[in-house]
């Protein structure tokens, strides 16, 4: 009686037999290469995502991009369109042409989106701290001196008297309500957030100088 034939497939000219500790390798390896849908789904979206964030990115910064000719024609495309529909068919377009991008190209938008988003984070944080400031010279008495003390080019006069007169306007309202506040409250955060800006500066000058001494020696 005949042997049964062995179940198995051909690999580069090679019989891998079913369940042999060849045919479990080539299982193993192959089911690490896999992508799943959900990964695939979630890199599909993503570049879509940074397609979009593409139609903010102008000047010099959005020219030097090395995009394909078909990408930048059609975001340039996507940005003239008004319509909804119309615009969403042309993004879907574009996050199609993103799929097709190398890695060094997509390392580049999103660094060249970064770059653009950093000085909006520095100027919100500029504004958080004249903001935090404002209200403890309102509110603490120490915070005057504190002050003064690292912006000694404040006018310490006009400012205390701003904070008497912020202190003087502090109404509260009823509950559940914001208090309120008067003009010198709105002087004291302007005063403050044009001294940050000052201090700001003199920070990256200083900073320019040291860099410019370390390349030097």
């Amino acid at each position: 009686m005949p042997r049964k034939p062995k179940k198995g497939y051909f690999v580069r000219g090679e019989f891998v037999a079913e369940g042999s500790e060849l045919d479990l390798e080539l299982k193993r390896e192959l089911k690490g290469n896999d992508v799943s849908r959900t990964d695939l789904k979630r890199e599909s979206t993503e570049l879509q995502a940074l397609g979009e964030a593409l139609l903010n990115l102008r000047g010099r910064a959005f020219e030097e991009l090395a995009l394909e000719d078909r990408l930048r024609d059609a975001i340039v495309e996507a940005r003239r369109i008004t319509n909804f529909e119309g615009k969403r068919r042309q993004m879907q377009f574009i996050g199609k042409l993103m799929r097709k991008q190398t890695s060094e190209v997509l390392d580049a938008v999103r660094a060249a989106l970064d770059a653009q988003d950093r000085p909006n984070a520095q100027a919100t944080a500029a504004l958080h701290e004249a903001e935090a400031w404002r209200d403890r010279l309102v509110a603490d008495d120490d915070a005057l001196g504190a002050w003064i003390e690292t912006h000694p080019a404040t006018d310490a006069q006009q400012l205390r008297a701003l904070v008497r007169q912020a202190r003087k306007d502090h109404k509260t309202g009823a509950p559940g309500e914001a208090p309120r506040q008067g003009r010198a409250y709105r002087d004291i955060f302007q005063l403050v957030r044009e001294q940050l800006a000052v201090h700001g500066g003199e920070d990256h000058a200083a900073q320019g100088a040291e860099q410019s001494r370390e390349e030097d020696a």
